[in-house]
């Protein structure tokens, strides 16, 4: 191990030191919502949707920041460090992530779930489908894949620290793990989204701060490129520098992965319920896309212009935390870190903060302890505990990680994609969905991903996800139609009126 950099160390630990005050701020508004006597939502209202009223710019913040994690700022670049600006120009599908969720979503997601009083996607779904396999389902794959992408999460921040620092994997993967549990039991949603907002700006700021120091490092974007030319062609090429890996199809199906069907991901989607007002909404688009933006070519330029000013690594996902400590001064060095550590933590505490929810919301609540509803102080004791239960899991997942967190954290994300995309779309828009094709749908989609991501990684050269998309919907559509049709008080209650 090499010796500790304490000039960078400090900056990050005033970092976390941040991130705990936020925690224990929001914990106030937890407290509050913990000691009310009216009615079983309020507590989870609270640490579930912050009290749903996110304003513009906070709501732009935190869906940016939550979406776009270790795999954008330190997998991607490290992919694109290895494939070159192939990668660049596939990671660019993520820009509308959250145009895409917002704008397919829409004011009625956000209505519906103020109407029924929904604080989690899989409310949602109870109250659409009516249906406890589509509720048992969907808890059980947030659970499963959202360890997964938590997982890849906490592998690229201890890597990040390890190259950076240049402690001990474990110690590193111990001191952010703990960061997060700690600052998501006590806080909640509110911490998670008033974290996310700073968090945005430290990244923003960051990123471009590494990219100019790159520029500068490498003598100007044309110098850099011939740099690369001369490394390997392929640095250069939309397709990589593996002969195949990035062909014409799979990178554009790629799109659907991480454009329009990250409308699927609760983490991301639930944002949609928790929003202000109309200005809000639009607000968050806008500056939603203009932040994507710049943190997405920023951070992936950076990782394919590294080619040439970073060597020896052992793994590409070292490759931005190995060129901030070359470009700056440690200790601001250690304060352009925040940054991508900062989407990290954005990520995993809302993934985390789902998970918990799924499992006490959903699953305990409702069929475990259905008593425990109206008591809004127990219901805190298990959301915080379970909580922190998770938290030890992924931390033990994380111990030995794969060598490009890249894959893990896609595999995870699609895993997700293909339980909740149809059932959510088409459950807010299409009159005619029912539970039956909502299982349909789920079975299908989670079952022909796994088979073909071991048996058939790519159909016609597309990328795994998009045939097993295709069959869930097929699914959905074919099963709903041949099956009873919602109740007239399912149809009212999200579309407003009887059905003929």
């Amino acid at each position: 191990m090499k010796s500790i950099n304490f000039q960078v160390l400090i900056p990050i630990i005033i970092y976390f030191i941040v991130v705990f005050v936020v925690g224990f701020y929001s914990m106030k508004f937890v407290n509050r919502a913990k000691n009310k006597a009216a009615g079983e939502k309020g507590f989870m209202d609270e640490y579930m949707t912050g009290g749903r009223d996110l304003g513009g710019f906070v709501l732009a913040m935190t869906l940016v920041t939550t979406y776009l994690s270790a795999g954008s700022f330190i997998g991607g670049p490290g992919t694109a460090y290895t494939q070159g600006l192939g990668w660049v120009f596939l990671a660019m599908a993520q820009m509308p992530t959250g145009y895409f969720t917002l704008a397919v979503l829409g004011k009625k997601f956000a209505i519906i779930a103020r109407k029924i009083n929904a604080v989690t996607i899989t409310d949602f779904l109870r109250e659409r489908y009516k249906s406890d396999s589509v509720v048992i389902l969907t808890s059980i794959s947030i659970v499963v894949f959202f360890i997964a992408a938590m997982a890849a999460q906490w592998v690229g921040a201890a890597r990040l620290l390890q190259g950076a620092i240049g402690i001990d994997y474990k110690l590193a993967l111990t001191a952010f793990g703990i960061t997060v549990i700690v600052h998501t039991v006590i806080g909640g949603f509110r911490a998670v989204t008033i974290s996310d907002a700073i968090q945005g700006v430290i990244m923003t700021i960051a990123t471009i701060a590494i990219f100019i120091g790159t520029l500068i490092a490498g003598g100007g974007v044309e110098r850099i490129i011939n740099n690369m030319q001369s490394i390997n062609k392929g640095l250069i090429t939309p397709f990589g520098v593996t002969p195949g890996h990035m062909s014409m199809a799979w990178v554009t199906s790629f799109w659907i992965l991480v454009g329009f069907a990250v409308v699927g991901i609760p983490s991301v989607s639930q944002r949609a319920m928790s929003y202000k007002d109309t200005k809000s909404l639009h607000d968050g688009i806008k500056y939603g896309t203009i932040v994507s933006m710049v943190l997405l070519l920023g951070m992936h330029l950076v990782g394919a212009f590294s080619r040439t000013l970073v060597t020896g690594i052992e793994s590409g996902d070292l490759v931005i935390p190995t060129i901030t400590i070359q470009l700056f001064p440690p200790v601001i060095a250690g304060i352009v870190l925040a940054g991508p550590l900062a989407s990290i933590m954005s990520t995993v505490d809302s993934q985390l903060l789902v998970a918990s929810g799924s499992i006490v919301n959903d699953i305990y609540t409702n069929y475990i302890n259905p008593k425990i509803k109206k008591d809004a102080k127990k219901t805190a004791t298990i959301s915080l505990l379970v909580t922190t239960v998770l938290g030890i899991i992924i931390y033990i997942v994380a111990i030995k990680p794969p060598d490009l967190i890249v894959w893990l954290n896609l595999y995870a994300n699609a895993g997700i994609i293909a339980t909740f995309l149809w059932p959510i779309v088409l459950g807010l828009y299409w009159k005619r969905a029912n539970a039956s094709g909502a299982i349909a749908s789920i079975i299908t989609g989670i079952l022909t991903y796994i088979l073909f991501s071991y048996t058939w990684p790519r159909p016609f050269g597309m990328h795994t996800i998009v045939l097993p998309l295709l069959i869930s919907l097929l699914s959905f559509i074919i099963v709903s139609k041949i099956t009873k049709p919602p109740t007239d008080d399912t149809i009212e209650t999200f579309w407003g009126v009887y059905k003929k």
